[in-house]
């Protein structure tokens, strides 16, 4: 079902403050990964404020979600505080030694299924999860997000030969499509070429869309649960830092540490407080 107006507007506004939060808490700690955690803001807001079900956190046929590329992971505890599952005061300690919020997610965090530090083991992961619901009869969804960055792992392909074969219809990876990883663009450190067309090759049922768009990447998801027999991937076009103009399309805002500055530059741009 099509997101209302109003639902639509709600989320979107959702991810104006997520992208404000996330932003004060990297700053605080002068240490994180601000552009692909902005560039998946709509992908994870979407996907956990509205699409996934999780009546509980042990209940065994809740939807899981591994963020593959866990660099991104104030994003992730934004959502997670978001739905309850963790304090917000526990922002304030991101990345601080015996806190709560690692660099990475770790799974002593409620509502994290797996640790996802290393590039690339995640969606293997993810399709072992889709394979033990499916042997214990859940009709439970698992989304894997990657990075394209994360693509360039060979691992990523091993698991994208692999679901296919086994014909998990549960399983949706979303590929955080923005063209710029750790020291440049993808397109020039290792290019990826026609994503799409590669999972297409080994057998997935392929989307695309406007990853920052939240009514086409709704669209994408009720496309993705209507498929049958196949897993799907949602390749998602987005910006890395979206929402702060001079991050947008920048690898440096990778996993730099934000000055004063910029950061009140960012906060004027989103409607923020110093």
């Amino acid at each position: 079902m099509a997101l209302t107006a109003q639902r639509e507007a709600e989320l979107k506004e959702l991810c104006r403050k997520f992208r404000i939060e996330v932003l004060t808490a990297i700053y605080k700690a002068q240490s994180g990964h601000p552009g692909g955690s902005l560039s998946v803001c709509e992908i994870l807001t979407l996907l956990y404020q509205e699409r996934m079900n999780i009546p509980a956190l042990d209940d065994p046929n809740r939807d899981r979600l591994v963020l593959c590329k866990g660099h991104a992971a104030p994003m992730l505890y934004m959502q997670l505080v978001q739905r309850g599952y963790i304090p917000e005061s526990s922002l304030d300690s991101l990345r601080r030694i015996d806190s709560l919020l690692q660099g990475h997610p770790t799974n002593h965090i409620p509502g994290v299924e797996m640790p996802s530090g290393p590039l690339g083991i995640g969606l293997s992961a993810a399709q072992g999860m889709a394979l033990g619901l499916r042997l214990n009869g859940s009709n439970a969804r698992v989304y894997a997000v990657l990075g394209d960055g994360e693509l360039d792992e060979g691992c990523v392909w091993e698991a994208a030969a692999s679901a296919p074969k086994f014909h998990l219809d549960k399983l949706c990876a979303i590929v955080d499509l923005n063209g710029v990883q750790l020291d440049g663009k993808t397109d020039d450190i290792m290019p990826l070429r026609d994503v799409a067309a590669k999972f297409r090759a080994f057998g997935w049922h392929v989307i695309e869309c406007d990853g920052n768009d939240i009514a086409a990447l709704d669209g994408a998801l009720d496309e993705a649960l209507g498929a049958q027999g196949a897993p799907s991937v949602i390749v998602a076009h987005t910006i890395k830092g979206k929402g702060v103009s001079f991050m947008e399309g920048q690898y440096a805002w990778h996993g730099k540490a934000i000055d004063p500055e910029s950061y009140k530059k960012a906060m004027a741009e989103l409607g923020g407080t110093e």
